[in-house]
């Protein structure tokens, strides 16, 4: 039977291949089981990393801001099936950019509007990069906003991006992309809160997670993780670029939906505890254990399926906004319906309903080497199960 000196050797082998530092936990039924840090958080300092060091969350900011917006969804604030024009007016008459044979686009009407559901499950229409006619006209958005407006907000962002044609008809495929920006403005609107505030005062706060957020306080700054480009020869690079610290300044105005949170992994385990524990922590009810379970429920048909897997999403469908087990067969020794999700630059959590059971893992690095690192140790926590 596998032990956790597996897990502690396995992150130790990584600093060799990857990451200046990592941190991992494991938690059960609200009990810490493992919890250990490898490495340093800066190369050139030496800094140790610790239970304190911060880490740029990217994607994993996802599993927060959807965990927030279903905590709407059972306050009776929205449905999935409303269209998202109903909360944002500017999105009533979506067009669709469709490709032609001769490589042209013709701009029609889509067939239906674009429904909650769809921003959830990524099936709205808008992605994260490309070359294709929707993302060129996304990407004129942006820089038009940066140059009437400056430094935008979600809610300006939002209601621009409405004229940009959708690549194909909402919900008939999966585009990884803007429909958790439109998740994050939907928070603010029914919850006449800004996002960073509304996760804050319902889930930080509630959680004792003192050390997430969107933007620098206290000596959050000092704490962060510097991030790591990964050389082809394996040396490692300080990267700036990835970091894109700017908009953690207190003064930044713009809080994603998609990314933007920082955290640690001490807190992002009390959210996944949570999760996993129907809803619940130390005692106290933070939302509904059903509520939870439409979360990690599969939204993707089938032809969505073919488009979101991939060898490290192999058995997984999509639920609101977290991947979601559906078949173990594909080699995967966690349960039907663990769920969770990855950050850019490595962070990784995975939240098991079944076993009560919870584990993160975090570092900063890009190429990130997720699909060598994390289903290594999920394995190894199930083998200790």
């Amino acid at each position: 039977m596998a032990d956790f000196k597996e897990l502690s050797r396995l992150l130790e082998e990584i600093l060799e291949q990857g990451p200046a530092g990592c941190g991992c936990a494991v938690a059960r039924n609200g009990e810490i089981l493992f919890e250990e840090y490898h490495g340093v958080k800066d190369l050139e300092s030496g800094e140790p990393i610790t239970a304190d060091s911060v880490y740029r969350q990217y994607s994993t900011t996802k599993v927060a801001v959807c965990t927030g917006a279903m905590m709407l969804l059972e306050r009776g604030k929205f449905l999935l099936n409303d269209p998202i024009y109903e909360y944002f007016p500017e999105w009533k008459d979506t067009m669709v950019a469709q490709p032609e044979e001769d490589g042209s686009y013709r701009v029609r009407p889509a067939k239906r509007p674009i429904l909650i559901r769809d921003c959830f499950s990524m099936a709205m229409g808008i992605g994260y990069g490309g070359t294709d006619y929707t993302h060129q006209a996304a990407e004129k958005v942006r820089a038009q906003l940066r140059a009437n407006v400056g430094e935008y907000t979600l809610q300006q962002e939002i209601k621009a991006m409405a004229e940009v044609p959708v690549a194909f008809d909402p919900g008939t495929h999966w585009l990884y992309g803007f429909g958790h920006e439109l998740v994050a403005g939907l928070i603010e609107v029914v919850s006449g809160k800004g996002v960073g505030q509304f996760l804050k005062e319902e889930l930080f706060e509630p959680l004792d997670m003192k050390n997430t957020g969107y933007h620098y306080f206290g000596d959050i700054w000092e704490r962060m993780v510097t991030t790591y480009l990964l050389k082809a020869d394996g040396s490692r690079e300080a990267s700036p670029y990835f970091q894109r610290d700017e908009l953690f300044e207190p003064e930044a105005k713009y809080e994603g939906g998609g990314a933007g949170l920082f955290s640690t992994v001490r807190d992002y385990l009390a959210l996944t505890q949570m999760l996993a524990c129907g809803g619940e922590y130390h005692g106290r009810k933070i939302m509904g254990r059903k509520t939870i379970d439409l979360m990690r429920c599969n939204q993707l048909n089938e032809q969505q399926l073919k488009e979101f897997r991939n060898p490290y999403l192999e058995g997984y469908g999509y639920g609101c906004g977290v991947r979601t087990l559906m078949d173990p067969s594909a080699g995967v020794n966690s349960s039907v319906g663990e769920f969770g999700w990855t950050g850019m630059l490595g962070t990784y959590v995975s939240i098991d309903p079944a076993e009560k059971l919870s584990l993160v893992y975090m570092h900063n690095l890009f190429p990130n080497r997720e699909a060598y690192i994390h289903p290594r140790i999920r394995n190894i926590v199930y083998g200790v199960l």
